[in-house]
């Protein structure tokens, strides 16, 4: 029996893993609230972020690591949360305990629930932030479900009651939801990025934020870097995702405390964009030149809320 059976959630909600927006206080919340909330675990205090979230929670607490960018002891680490959510790379089991890989196909779900996943996330292209496959997340939960017999949660555009209440008719064992959790009191994402989030109405799927991480799809609402360099092919221009291929190695290499710095000297119109997002801390120029992800469901928040009410108020 795993550590956490994403079936026996008070709430059928799952809240996402978003870097450098998703901290101990929102996992805190959403878990303190019955669903199951997850740290970002790339470049940050592991340790200590769990920590913090069990001093304000005593339910159980996930752990988001993306496999391109795992650092030594990421995995011990997450080893002492009660669920590892895995993302973008071959399955692989890091740590015993509950598994979640978020899948984008069913070839990448088939994968992990034979490398021993506890569960896997059928993550739609609406969703928001990258983007690992081309489905919508609907066909995606059937196909993935008639594929594997573990536990699959649906990712992609859910913001609402309503959007929970059909990907659990379908079939989902919960409900993946990142963007109404962006758009919380907890999150940790920048004012602006939640006042742009509020006003927008459209996204775009491009890869144009990929240094250090090229060829990955990202879903991002409009600001001054996208209208500046996606004025042809939308996933960006085709030299900058090729200097991305061949700098991300070195990119890769350098410290975080780094790569935050040259972050926040970002600007909209230089060609090498990160894919880091603006957070609280950061000065208001990554709001224009960094990528500001939103699922396609945006258009239907219109407001900030603590992260337990929306846990309440996305539970059918």
């Amino acid at each position: 029996m795993p550590a956490v059976d994403v079936q026996q959630l008070d709430a059928p909600i799952v809240q996402a893993g978003m870097g450098g927006i998703s901290g101990h206080e929102l996992a805190a919340a959403v878990s303190g609230a019955g669903g199951l909330g997850t740290i970002a675990g790339v470049g940050v205090d592991i340790a200590g972020e769990i920590a913090a979230a069990r001093e304000l929670s005593d339910r159980p607490i996930a752990v988001n690591l993306l496999l391109p960018f795992l650092r030594p002891g990421d995995a011990d680490a997450a080893s002492h949360a009660d669920a590892i959510v895995t993302f973008w790379g071959e399955p692989r089991r890091l740590a015993a305990g509950t598994w979640i890989h978020q899948c984008g196909s069913v070839q990448e779900a088939k994968a992990a629930a034979a490398a021993g996943a506890d569960a896997v996330i059928a993550q739609g292209v609406e969703a928001g932030g990258h983007v690992r496959g081309t489905t919508r997340v609907l066909e995606l939960l059937e196909r993935v479900r008639a594929a594997v017999n573990i536990p699959v949660l649906a990712a992609g555009a859910i913001v609402d009651a309503d959007g929970v209440r059909a990907a659990l008719d379908a079939g989902a064992a919960a409900a993946v939801v990142g963007t109404r959790f962006l758009l919380s009191d907890e999150s940790r994402a920048h004012a602006d990025y939640k006042r742009r989030c509020i006003d927008a109405r459209e996204t775009l799927l491009t890869e144009l934020f990929g240094l250090a991480w090229p060829d990955a799809p990202h879903r991002v609402i409009p600001n001054a870097a996208t209208r500046r360099w996606l004025r042809g092919d939308p996933r960006g221009p085709g030299w900058i995702r090729a200097a991305n291929r061949l700098t991300a190695p070195l990119a890769r290499r350098i410290p975080p405390a780094v790569q935050e710095r040259v972050a926040k000297t970002q600007r909209a119109g230089q060609p090498f964009l990160g894919p880091r997002p603006p957070s609280a801390s950061d000065p208001p120029n990554l709001v224009d030149s960094g990528p500001l992800y939103a699922g396609v469901g945006v258009a239907r928040i219109g407001d900030v809320r603590p992260a337990a009410g929306l846990v309440a108020a996305l539970t059918p």
